[in-house]
């Protein structure tokens, strides 16, 4: 599997697309729920429109299938585990094409898929606008001290705090695709100012410098272009820097817990870290260590290493720690978009034409 965006042309020469269903559409479709315990019947009618002839096959989050998977060329991936997807594939022998209903695909690109060179894709772009606000709001929140305002209010004590504008603060966004663009798109409506790493600093700095809007995303119409864009051997000094640290980037062997003592050791000792990204960036007891020392001003945490997180975390108990239950992609449109993006390289997988959101294996996302 190659990192460039290939063509599906060419399997099938007696049909546009390498599907070996009607008009190269593929025999048979895979779908696995997301976001939800069941696949809407309107998502099946869409998909069904999307690849006329195709057989479905719906698969439960543990991999069981409700008909045969011989055919399968093509699958919708939602809830499937690393162990339920191995066994498909050992299953499916003629699946060439998973698309990732989310943005990470480390459960993806398993060693069985990547000897079998399957094609990946996945969600870029789909979630980007909710995690955006989510990022947002708490930038808000820390910035207008919202925390200490409604402890005041429990306590029933009324005592004005101080805040801080946006335009003062600097927000590094670690990790600078369609997430940390559309971050840096509201923060910098606000006037803050933003610097960003990213794995690929040749791209630019420029708006839209990324590698594009990817199918089903609402873009956003101010795209500021970031101070400076720095490369990964430059992560501590960004963490120096900023006053707000938004992690926004894929979980890959070099980013699995970027964020180690000596990381936070960088960091101000008023400054923030946000996480929406994957939990596994952190090493969660040097994070511990530091909020409970004071050697960071905080941290507000929408994923963590281990989920649900339980009970008796100690996240939960500190005051300067904002924790949400892996909610920042949530928005009543997201599954929409999900679906739509889906649909779009089903067409394009039946054309021959190159799929969108082609994952490259070797950076992982």
């Amino acid at each position: 599997m190659s990192g460039a965006n290939p063509s599906m042309r060419g399997a099938n020469p007696s049909t546009p697309g390498p599907g070996s269903g009607p008009g190269g559409v593929p025999a048979a479709i895979a779908v696995s729920p997301i976001l939800s315990a069941r696949v809407r019947a309107q998502d099946l009618d869409r998909i069904r429109a999307a690849a006329p002839g195709a057989r479905i096959v719906n698969l439960s989050v543990e991999g069981l299938a409700d008909g045969p998977v011989e055919d399968v060329e093509a699958l919708l991936r939602g809830w499937l585990s690393s162990e339920a997807f191995d066994r498909l594939v050992a299953r499916a022998p003629n699946l060439r094409w998973v698309h990732s209903a989310t943005s990470g695909v480390e459960r993806a690109l398993t060693p069985v898929a990547l000897e079998r060179e399957i094609v990946v894709t996945n969600a870029r772009g789909v979630f980007s606008r909710p995690i955006a606000e989510h990022v947002l709001m708490l930038i808000l929140a820390i910035s207008r001290r919202l925390p200490q305002l409604l402890e005041l209010q429990r306590e029933r004590t009324w005592q004005p705090l101080e805040g801080v504008e946006l335009r003062e603060l600097t927000i590094g966004i670690v990790g600078y695709g369609s997430i940390g663009r559309a971050v840096a798109s509201l923060a910098g409506a606000f006037g803050a100012r933003v610097i960003a790493l990213r794995r690929n600093v040749e791209r630019g700095a420029g708006p839209g410098a990324g590698p594009g809007p990817a199918a089903g995303d609402d873009a956003f119409a101010f795209e500021p272009a970031p101070a400076r864009i720095v490369g990964p051997d430059a992560l501590h000094e960004l963490l120096a820097a900023a006053d707000i640290v938004v992690l926004a980037a894929p979980l890959t062997p070099e980013t699995d817990s970027m964020i180690d003592a000596a990381a936070l050791a960088a960091m101000r000792p008023h400054a923030w870290l946000i996480n929406v990204a994957r939990g596994r960036l952190i090493d969660d007891r040097a994070l511990l260590r530091a909020l409970a020392a004071g050697e960071i001003g905080g941290a507000a945490l929408d994923t963590f290493r281990q989920e649900p997180l339980p009970g008796n975390s100690p996240f939960y108990d500190l005051p300067n720690v904002i924790v949400t239950p892996h909610t920042a992609w949530s928005s009543a449109r997201v599954l929409d978009r999900s679906i739509e993006l889906f649909c779009d390289n089903l067409r394009r997988f039946a054309l021959g034409e190159p799929l969108h959101n082609v994952v490259d294996p070797a950076a992982g996302y």
